[in-house]
């Protein structure tokens, strides 16, 4: 993929075009009033998210691409503009490496093995007998032959060096069969193949690549039921959605992803018309999967099996479940971990309760109509947890409800809303016919307990507000306030650097902030956004030590609610990080006055040159005045 390609595929037309121009949905595009002519009363401006395109219809009559965007609006050439896209998109324009070709080269080398097994599994389906069993099962689950050629499902036959021999013949080495997780080691130390007699559905990126296999048994006695490539350079079962090549169009379009639990819930939904579903790959759903999907939508649905979602869903924290996801080969629904992602990453996450005993496949297939309702139907987590928990449960029971609210209260108070914490107290107080004012004091009981286990705990569930003004003595409010922001939304550096410079400001950089440990995590975070092999947050994380992971920690707990309107949020922190610099200026320049009257007895020269410096801190001082001005204007 080219360098233009990259930046493409990494920056999405609506989230660019959205920082300078309001937008509003009109059916499967957006629509404006066009930057770049006077026009207050006709939105002539059209952006087309399927096409990556832009369109004004009024007096400019232009349009074109991401690229043409950035050259009209900031009146450069297509070079300039390319340098400044490739820069907010993580992507590097200098030369590769010998060693970056090499990779290369190697993944493409590894993609047409994998591209070569799609075409020797489909005829072993299609061109066989024991693929003809497989072919009526496929066709017994309701998917008809355009399906199975739309997703590429194939059969790995009832041997074990099938495949093994294919490659052989074509003279293929073991070393590249096992690098790319076709073939393995089994007993004795002699080769064989990785898939033995299953249904092969092809794994892609969200481009589209080829990444692995997912393989169904056939025979019910085999284990497991789903067989996953293994981890590979390009099979990662923690970063891909299956899918999601297919669904992102889908997703944007209605606004809203749908998140399964099987490969084949996935290809009916699909062939029924429900286009924008996907499906993990049958672990935990980690953070990196769910910011995927936030680049195409917040709205997300978890339509997952009665049994994993239902009375046995798990009420366990964000680190069980990441540890979880390397246990088990079962989807795991996690109440808390998913209500901090969804505070984390401003998005709605909600549940759809499914009938006992049903997949969403069954479903479709009996009532597409069903299917709907269902989805739409979906309710936020806490609802949702708290409806399965109250159900078929003796009510009169005062120990049944004393269970139940220590298990829901602990999760209300995960919610950073304070208007959505109230409203689920009162609902439950109204399933378990109790006073709310017994349950709002238990809920304060927690709040206090968890304060006397972390002496910062007591203002996680506050809004933070920015101070206007503090003394700068070593870790302020201000740096606190900053870095946790850039914590929670790492790509926001782009935006705050942008306005910075606007302003005849320098970038954000780690000589703002006072602490060795906060210039670290800062430095990482600025890596971590030059980067695209894993979540932003996760690698700073990943690349921290244990006593940074707490400070870290740390700053986090402090921020649980995040302005959701993102002008708003940009506006608050660029008015922190001014406020920071002006109080280590006036410190300086306090500093600098003391200096000239310690030096009046000096040389004429020391006194004019630290004159010299007093009006360079003084003018910058009048920037930093008139900027935090504009920023508390709004």
């Amino acid at each position: 993929m080219s360098s233009i390609d990259e930046v493409k595929a990494r920056i999405d037309i609506v989230d660019l075009i959205s920082e300078t121009v309001q937008l509003r949905r009109s059916g499967k595009n957006y629509i404006g009033f066009c930057p770049f002519h006077s026009n207050t009363r006709t939105p002539s401006f059209v952006v087309f998210p399927e096409t990556g395109t832009w369109r004004c219809f009024g007096q400019c009559n232009e349009g074109g691409d991401i690229f043409n965007f950035v050259m009209k609006k900031e009146g450069v050439d297509f070079s300039q503009a390319l340098n400044i896209l490739a820069e907010k998109a993580g992507v590097q324009l200098k030369p590769p490496t010998p060693q970056e070709l090499e990779q290369k080269e190697e993944n493409e080398t590894l993609r047409s093995l994998l591209e070569d097994a799609v075409t020797f599994y489909r005829h072993q389906l299609f061109n066989t007998p024991f693929g003809k069993e497989a072919l009526n099962y496929i066709h017994q689950r309701g998917i008809n032959n355009e399906t199975i050629e739309a997703f590429g499902l194939g059969y790995a036959p009832k041997s074990w060096d099938a495949l093994w021999n294919h490659f052989k013949a074509k003279q293929i080495s073991d070393e590249l069969l096992i690098t790319v997780g076709l073939i393995m080691e089994g007993e004795g130390g002699r080769l064989r193949d990785r898939f033995h007699h299953r249904l092969m559905i092809p794994i892609r990126d969200e481009q589209g690549r080829l990444a692995g296999f997912g393989a169904r048994i056939l025979d019910p006695k085999d284990v497991p039921k789903f067989l996953n490539s293994p981890q590979t350079v390009l099979f990662d079962k923690g970063k891909l959605l299956y899918g999601l090549d297919r669904a992102r169009r889908s997703i944007r379009s209605v606004d809203q992803a749908v998140i399964v639990e099987g490969y084949l819930d996935v290809i009916v939904l699909h062939q029924a018309g429900f286009t924008n579903v996907v499906s993990p790959m049958g672990t935990a759903l980690t953070e990196q999967q769910l910011y995927l999907l936030k680049r195409f939508t917040k709205r997300l649905v978890l339509a997952l099996d009665p049994d994993s979602a239902g009375a046995q869903a798990t009420l366990r924290g964000l680190e069980l479940a990441r540890q979880a996801m390397d246990h088990t080969n079962e989807v795991v629904f996690d109440a808390h971990g998913l209500l901090r992602l969804e505070g984390r990453l401003q998005a709605d996450i909600r549940v759809a309760r499914l009938p006992e005993g049903m997949d969403p496949d069954e479903i479709v297939l009996r009532n597409a109509q069903e299917w709907q309702r269902l989805i739409q139907s979906a309710q936020p987590i806490v609802m949702h947890v708290m409806e399965t928990l109250t159900a078929n449960r003796d009510l009169a029971n005062p120990k049944a409800k004393d269970e139940i609210a220590r298990q829901v209260l602990p999760l209300i108070r995960e919610v950073p809303n304070p208007l959505e914490r109230d409203d689920y107290i009162q609902r439950l107080a109204r399933l378990l016919k109790v006073d709310e004012r017994t349950l709002l004091a238990s809920l304060n009981a927690l709040r206090v307990k968890t304060s006397r286990r972390s002496p910062h705990a007591s203002e996680t569930k506050q809004t933070p507000e920015i101070p206007k003004v503090s003394v700068y003595k070593g870790t302020s409010p201000l740096e606190q306030y900053i870095l946790s922001v850039l914590l929670h939304d790492p790509h926001l550096l782009y935006l705050i650097d942008r306005h910075l410079l606007e302003n005849q400001l320098t970038r954000l950089s780690p000589h703002d902030f006072h602490s060795a440990e906060y210039q670290t995590i800062f430095h990482l975070i600025q890596k971590s956004i030059d980067q695209d092999m894993e979540h932003p947050l996760h690698y700073v994380m990943e690349n921290l030590s244990l006593e940074m992971i707490e400070a870290a920690d740390e700053l986090l707990e402090k921020t649980p609610k995040i302005e959701s309107n993102q002008q708003k949020l940009l506006e608050d922190v660029l008015r922190a990080i001014v406020q920071l610099r002006q109080q280590v200026l006036i410190q300086t320049i306090e500093y600098q006055r003391f200096q000239m009257v310690d030096q009046q007895s000096q040389s004429s020269e020391q006194v004019s040159q630290y004159q010299k410096v007093m009006v360079q801190l003084t003018q910058e001082l009048l920037k930093l005045n008139l900027a935090v001005k504009k920023y508390t204007s709004h």
